[in-house]
C-alpha cells in the first residue's frame, strides 16, 4: 500500500456510534459476539465451519472431487479459526509483561507503520492497512513487540476500521495505566477496491487522541513523527 502523509484531518473515532457506507453501523467499541461465543472448542468450530463452507462451494457449482477443491472446505475452516478470526479468542489476548521507566524517559514513545491484515465484516473481505501508536509513559513502559501483538490481535477478527481503532487505543491505556495514548490506522479495503464502487485508489484514515495527545502540540509531533 501506496504510504501517504497522513494529516490531523483524517477521521475521528468519538463516538464510536456512526454510519459507515452502506447503511452499515458500527455499533460499539466491543466486537459483537454472543454469551455462548467460546461454549464451542475450535476443533468443534472448525468441523462445522468445513461443512457448511462445502456447502457454500457446492451451491457455487464448484466440483469438490476436483483434486483442486477437494480440501478447501477443510483448509478455510482451519484459516478462520486459528489464523485471520483468532483475535476473537480472549484466550489469544498477548499477555504484555510491563517495566518499570528506569530511564524517566517522559517523552512519547511511537510505534509506527505496523503492518496487519483484517476483513471488513460486512463482506468478510481483507482490510489491508499500516498502524502508528503512541504513548507517553506514567511510570512503565512496554516492550516494543507487544504493541504490534495488540495490534494483530485485535486486527484478527471481523473489524470495522473505526472499531479496531478504538479497541487498540483503549487496550493500551488500561495496559500502560496512562490517559496519554494516540492511534492512527491507514487501510485499504477490499470491499471498496474489489466489489462495489470498484475505487483502488482510495484509502481509510481513523485516529483516535486522549491524554495529552489532545493538546494540539503533542498531537502534532505524533503526526510529524510518523509522516517521517
Amino acid at each position: 500500500m501506496k504510504q501517504k502523509e497522513i494529516s490531523s484531518n483524517i477521521l475521528r473515532t468519538e463516538p464510536i456510534i456512526k454510519e459507515i457506507g452502506e447503511e452499515h453501523i458500527a455499533s460499539s467499541v466491543e466486537t459483537p459476539l454472543r454469551a455462548d461465543a467460546f461454549e464451542m472448542d475450535d476443533s468443534e468450530k472448525k468441523k462445522l465451519i468445513e461443512g457448511h463452507f462445502r456447502e457454500i462451494m457446492s451451491i457455487l457449482g464448484l466440483d469438490l472431487t476436483d483434486d483442486s477443491l477437494s480440501g478447501t472446505p477443510k483448509r478455510v475452516a482451519k484459516m478462520y479459526v486459528e489464523e485471520i478470526f483468532s483475535g476473537l479468542n480472549p484466550k489469544n489476548k498477548p499477555h504484555a509483561k510491563l517495566f518499570a521507566n528506569k530511564f524517566r524517559y517522559n517523552e512519547m514513545l511511537v510505534e509506527k507503520d505496523i503492518t496487519f491484515y483484517s476483513n471488513c465484516e460486512h463482506h468478510f473481505v481483507p482490510i489491508i492497512g499500516k498502524a502508528h501508536v503512541g504513548y507517553i509513559s506514567t511510570g512503565e513502559v512496554i516492550g516494543l513487540s507487544k504493541i504490534n501483538r495488540i495490534v494483530q490481535y485485535y486486527a484478527k477478527r471481523p473489524q470495522v476500521q473505526e472499531r479496531l481503532t478504538m479497541q487498540i487505543a483503549e487496550d493500551l491505556k488500561e495496559t500502560l495505566n496512562t490517559e496519554s495514548v494516540g492511534v492512527v490506522i491507514d487501510a485499504t479495503h477490499l470491499c471498496v477496491s474489489s466489489r462495489g464502487v470498484g475505487d483502488t485508489n482510495s484509502t481509510t484514515g481513523t485516529a483516535h487522541f486522549s491524554g495529552k495527545f489532545k493538546e494540539a502540540n503533542t498531537r502534532a509531533e505524533f503526526l510529524n513523527f510518523i509522516n517521517s
